[in-house]
């Protein structure tokens, strides 16, 4: 950074100053967690020699914020692979089920929405569908933040609900489902070859919230990739040249990310291993009735309060998962 001409390629320059700034986070992190475990065994030290009732409470209660701190930091230091720092975009899609899958879909959306506000993350909606009679048919998210997508790789599969539905007047009970995609928002600098000739540009009115403009121009873009089939849309801008561009960063993220699935599943039938991908194989179930409770069954956590994960409670399970992928 003290090269003179550190500043020509502006672009380049904030990606080194990032990467600086998060590494200086962890240093940081790591002195304030050794310098709290060292003033710890003072603590215990005295402890020993003269007990004190509300020292050794207060002891207690530092040793399970150290317990903490250590483990979000070693949570940190797993975040390692090429793209974990990286934003992240996050789909949502509604399975069969109608407005009840729909109206899970919005659930999810909070969910993520609070768990994001939690973290410090800024959250941005890229393309949103809304549903027929409530909830949505589809949302994109961009989340910003250092290791959104290391964090948010954990979520990706099939979510399921159980609940008494709002919306039978029954008062069944029903079983709902939504897919999370999950991929990293890829820098200029990864080569992903993709033709033009390929591609089918379609450009339509925007829907849903966003003021005057929302219906007047045609500046929503969706995009094709016809040899993949892969679709993407985008109309948070008002302008159809900006549309366009944040589409083809989120085509270039799913054609990265379906290359990504293409190398796993070599490997995956190299070791002989049989896992099932897509609507058969959900990751998480979320149950209000007949009693409360959210369990990942792909590593058995298990949380009884379903009230606080769907208010953004989500790191026992991304934490549990990414040990898990170890």
């Amino acid at each position: 950074m003290s090269d003179p001409e550190f500043w020509n390629d502006q672009q380049a320059a904030q990606v080194v100053i990032n990467e600086a700034n998060a590494l200086k986070e962890q240093v940081n992190e790591f002195t304030n967690l050794s310098d709290s475990h060292e003033n710890l065994q003072v603590s215990y030290e005295l402890v020993k020699e003269e007990y004190d009732e509300e020292l050794a409470a207060e002891l207690e209660t530092e040793i399970k914020e150290l317990s903490a701190g250590v483990n979000d930091f070693e949570l940190q230091l797993l975040l390692s692979a090429p793209h974990d720092k990286n934003n992240a975009i996050l789909e949502l899609h509604p399975g069969a089920g109608g407005t009840e899958s729909q109206d899970w879909g919005s659930m999810l959306l909070r969910m993520y929405t609070r768990w994001a506000e939690k973290k410090g993350f800024k959250v941005e909606t890229m393309d949103y569908l809304p549903g027929d009679e409530a909830g949505i048919k589809s949302v994109t998210l961009l989340i910003k933040g250092h290791n959104a997508y290391g964090y948010l790789k954990a979520e990706k599969g099939v979510h399921r609900l159980v609940r008494i539905s709002p919306f039978d007047s029954s008062g069944r009970r029903h079983t709902s489902f939504v897919s999370c995609e999950v991929m990293p928002e890829l820098n200029d600098d990864i080569e992903i070859d993709i033709r033009t000739e390929d591609l089918k540009i379609d450009t339509y009115r925007a829907s849903g919230a966003g003021g005057q403009h929302i219906n007047t121009t045609d500046s929503a873009v969706r995009i094709t990739h016809v040899p993949t089939n892969t679709v993407v849309t985008c109309q948070s801008e008002r302008s159809q040249i900006k549309n366009r561009e944040q589409a083809m960063k989120m085509l270039k993220a799913k054609l990265y990310q379906l290359e990504i699935e293409k190398q796993q599943n070599e490997l995956a039938e190299i070791r002989g291993e049989q896992k099932e991908i897509g609507w058969g194989s959900q990751i998480r179930s979320y149950v209000f009735h007949p009693y409360s409770l959210v369990k990942d069954h792909r590593t058995n956590t298990e949380i009884g309060n379903v009230n606080s994960v769907m208010d953004g409670e989500l790191d026992p399970f991304i934490d549990a998962y990414l040990r898990s992928q170890l």
